[in-house]
């Protein structure tokens, strides 16, 4: 491994930003701004807020919030009072909501005003760990005028929150003037965020990054990205940051880079090409699927995007018809990355600056190793070109996952993180993922990677989106079956599509049959999604996959 610097507390990821430069614009938020000094100040006295409550190392605070300046705030002031920072996605059912709380046995958390979000974390302060909550006025963060017409228009919408020692306003968390009291952090073994994901079994649990694997991927994606100049960069935040993807390569990066953040609190189409066209972004990151929403929008030539520079497309594969023309429309630098929660995430990219292969995730990023490793015996590194499963190591990888010593040994041995993804390596060292180990067909004893199928029906002109998964074959085994969504006007026939891939698959990838529908089922992060694609056909073929 290339030598590495020694890495700070994941907190000087802002505050060496926001000292430096605090006239800085920091967040746009619907058109309220803060500076970087202005937020610096709130962060501080947030986080003495929170020592306050009791909270201090060992302590952990959720965040039930979507991107506005009262996550960044909080987020910082967490990590600023010592604690632990523990996302929870906002559109979690309140069992979901539940069942982290106790899992992670966070204290106090972070949420809106809002019937959609306030109830059902408010429905955990009994029986939990939970003992606060720290309500946030959406209000109150927007421009005087918005925030008006909302509480006289959307009163509805808004939640009505008791006035008990249960609930604490954030106006009244930030009142205190002292500054927080100093915390020793050990970046390397202090833990900065839990972040819940499947990982590579389905099973919900917490990813344990230290401080150290958040501030060394926020500084790999940086310095990947190239020399950027404070107050230079205006950084397009509709990925929410409660996904690790976004909160490495969205919030960490653009505050890194000394970047205005302009913050959209969900994905609308319509919004968020508005304010491509009048707030100029230069930095993009999102999921494949918006970029290829963007590329159908019916008049996307009203709207100017030649302010975007570099996009870093992550969360799944990007085909390359969506690549090459999201590139097209707007003159940007389109990369594809790759990572995996328990990597902070981000693990290769590619340059924006170097070639970009098609269908590749990139090469290694800075004090990174990759190796491909032979499916069937992991000991043996698999010769370039051939596919195994790809292994990681590097100072972004995490130490463990939370209270799950079994779970973390199947996963992670000598530092070198299993990812369950199929892989291999060129000459070049650029990486290209061909499956999930998981998702992988076997179609009469041959392995059938869903990915190539996916990308050979990309190739037709009619064809949105494309999600493949096996199903039970009397004569295979198991056999491919495609999903598909068409391009708005699109009249092509399945059996059209049945051909077209018969032309362009050999006869173990050829799928059994392929499926058009008016949408395909999508992960909160906007992600195509196979999980209830597969349950629908088990039930529809009377059992289990």
């Amino acid at each position: 491994m290339n030598d590495q610097p020694t890495f700070k507390a994941a907190t000087h990821i802002f505050t060496d930003i926001a000292t430096a430069h605090p006239e800085l614009p920091c967040i746009d938020f619907l058109g309220a701004k803060m500076t970087y000094g202005e937020v610096l100040e709130t962060v501080k006295r947030a986080a003495r807020g929170l020592q306050d409550l009791g909270l201090g190392k060992g302590s952990r605070v959720g965040m039930c919030l979507p991107n506005s300046p009262y996550y960044v705030i909080a987020y910082y002031a967490t990590l600023m009072a010592g604690a632990t920072v523990v996302n929870f996605n906002p559109l979690y059912t309140e069992r979901e909501v539940r069942d982290q709380i106790k899992d992670s046995e966070v204290e106090v958390m972070f949420t809106l005003d809002l019937n959609k979000i306030y109830p059902k974390v408010a429905a955990s302060l009994h029986n939990t760990s939970l003992r606060s909550i720290v309500v946030c006025s959406l209000a109150d963060a927007l421009p005087p005028v918005k925030g008006m017409l909302l509480q006289i228009f959307k009163r509805a919408e808004i939640s009505f929150v008791p006035p008990d020692l249960g609930h604490v306003p954030f106006d009244l968390l930030v009142a205190d003037k002292d500054d927080p009291k100093p915390v020793d952090i050990d970046p390397e073994k202090d833990i900065a965020v839990l972040q819940y994901t499947g990982g590579t079994t389905g099973v919900p649990k917490g990813a344990m990054l230290t401080h150290a694997n958040i501030s060394a991927n926020a500084e790999q994606v940086r310095i990947w990205l190239g020399e950027t100049k404070p107050g230079d960069e205006r950084m397009l935040c509709v990925i929410p940051f409660f996904h690790v993807f976004a909160m490495t390569a969205a919030m960490n990066l653009g505050i890194g880079s000394a970047a205005e953040l302009i913050l959209l609190p969900r994905f609308d189409l319509k919004q968020v090409l508005e304010t491509i066209d009048e707030k100029h972004p230069t930095l993009f990151p999102a999921v494949p699927t918006i970029y290829g929403a963007i590329n159908g929008f019916d008049g996307i030539d009203k709207f100017d995007l030649s302010s975007i520079r570099y996009c870093i497309s992550g969360g799944a594969p990007l085909p390359p018809e969506v690549k090459l023309s999201f590139e097209k429309k707007s003159g940007c630098v389109l990369v594809e990355g790759y990572g995996l929660t328990e990597a902070s995430p981000v693990v290769t990219c590619n340059p924006p600056s170097g070639e970009n292969k098609t269908g590749s995730i990139g090469m290694a990023l800075p004090w990174t190793e990759v190796e491909i490793r032979d499916l069937e015996r992991a000991s043996n590194v698999m010769p370039t070109g051939e596919r195994g499963e790809l292994v990681v190591r590097g100072p972004q990888v995490m130490p463990g996952y939370w209270q799950r010593p079994d779970e973390t040994r199947e996963v992670i041995s000598d530092g070198w993180l299993r990812t369950g993804d199929v892989a291999y390596e060129d000459e070049e060292g650029y990486i290209f993922i061909t499956d999930r180990i998981k998702d992988v067909i076997i179609c009469s004893g041959f392995n059938v990677y869903p990915r190539m199928v996916e990308d050979a029906l990309y190739t037709h002109d009619d064809v949105a989106e494309v999600v493949v998964i096996g199903i039970k074959d009397d004569y295979r085994g198991e056999a491919p079956k495609a999903f598909v969504t068409l391009k708005p006007g699109a009249t092509v026939s399945e059996e059209a599509l049945m051909a077209y891939a018969h032309d362009h698959l050999n006869p173990i990838e050829r799928p059994a049959a392929v499926e058009i529908r008016t949408e395909l089922p999508k992960t909160l992060i906007g992600k195509l999604s196979k999980k209830e694609l597969v349950a629908e056909e088990a039930a529809r073929q009377g059992g289990t996959k």
